[in-house]
């Protein structure tokens, strides 16, 4: 690792209150940080007021042009009255810069993670996930990227081929990614076009907040086009009769509002190989990041990617099988 500190050490408390009050904040000087490890993420203390949520980007992961795609998505879900946290606005801007930073700063909501296993909350799920998808179709991003093969894919094998994976994986490494992704490339030709729409992009139970009998969506960071399905696929669990029953109350909710892609379940598997490869990608080129070799200590050992070998073995299987079907 390198000796030269990372950007995100010179985020301390200090620099922190001043630059939420350069905005026109009074902090109480109460600020401490949440969960994440992409970009940082503080609550931080406001005089007579609710605390604010303050997340400050990743430094050269996305453009100016790419952040203010994710706040204007964001902005128009909540012009339709759907449930998500946007960001402020303060004398027109959503996005703020200090000391060389860009951040954004958001309303504190409160509420828990959602009971996936409960179908009338897969339902409620189906519902909002139409609706939003009707907002993400309206336009595509002009500058925010896909989730596709070859950033997802080939770029996270190379990455990882070429600087992490150990010298005895390498050659079962290589061999097997390079079948998975003639393989997906195969489906994704069997299966022909499908409509490329805005969607949340990360859509697991740790991005809602369940309040008021209904999911709050956060954290549009991931935002990307990519087909309806990868909203969806992310909410299902257990094996084959147990997606298949979670799908259909999604599916029901979802077509309430919008019309759903029924090819699309085809791309099931091909989205979940894609993410399994690119989290571990993620990973790899995150490890220069201090809080990361604090925060996923398992992770670079011949243990990690054996099993990741493995992973990628049965999901080379799955690819195999006959996709989901709803009669």
């Amino acid at each position: 690792m390198s000796n030269n500190p990372h950007p995100f050490e010179t985020l301390t408390p200090s620099f922190i209150l001043d630059a939420i009050e350069s905005q026109g904040y009074w902090s109480d000087g109460r600020s401490f940080p949440l969960n994440s490890y992409e970009n940082r993420v503080y609550q931080v203390g406001i005089e007579d007021a609710e605390p604010l949520i303050a997340k400050f980007y990743r430094p050269g992961r996305w453009t100016d042009e790419q952040i203010l795609e994710e706040h204007q998505f964001s902005f128009e879900l909540a012009e339709q009255e759907l449930p998500v946290v946007a960001p402020l606005v303060k004398d027109g801007e959503s996005l703020f810069h200090a000391g060389g930073f860009r951040f954004a700063l958001f309303p504190r909501k409160g509420g828990h993670a959602p009971e996936l296993d409960n179908p009338d909350n897969l339902f409620i799920l189906g519902r909002l996930l139409g609706r939003m998808h009707l907002v993400g179709a309206t336009r595509p991003f002009e500058h925010r990227p896909s989730i596709d093969v070859q950033s997802y894919g080939h770029d996270s094998a190379a990455f990882v081929s070429e600087h992490f994976i150990p010298a005895e994986l390498k050659t079962s490494y290589d061999t097997l990614t390079r079948d998975i992704l003639q393989l997906i490339e195969d489906k994704i030709a069997q299966v022909g076009d499908v409509r490329q729409i805005r969607v949340h992009g990360d859509c697991h139970g740790g991005n809602m907040l369940w309040r008021d009998d209904a999911p709050h969506f956060v954290d549009f960071d991931d935002a990307r086009m990519a087909p309806a399905i990868q909203d969806i696929w992310m909410l299902l669990s257990g094996g084959r009769s147990e997606q298949l029953s979670q799908l259909s109350e999604i599916i029901d909710g979802y077509s309430e509002f919008n019309d759903f892609q029924l090819k699309e379940l085809q791309l099931i598997e091909v989205f979940r190989t894609l993410r399994i490869m690119n989290y571990a990608a993620w990973l790899a080129r995150r490890w220069e990041d201090p809080a990361f070799p604090h925060s996923f200590t398992w992770f670079n050992t011949v243990k990690y990617w054996s099993e990741h070998i493995l992973e990628l073995r049965e999901q080379f299987a799955a690819l195999q099988e006959p996709g989901l079907t709803l009669v």
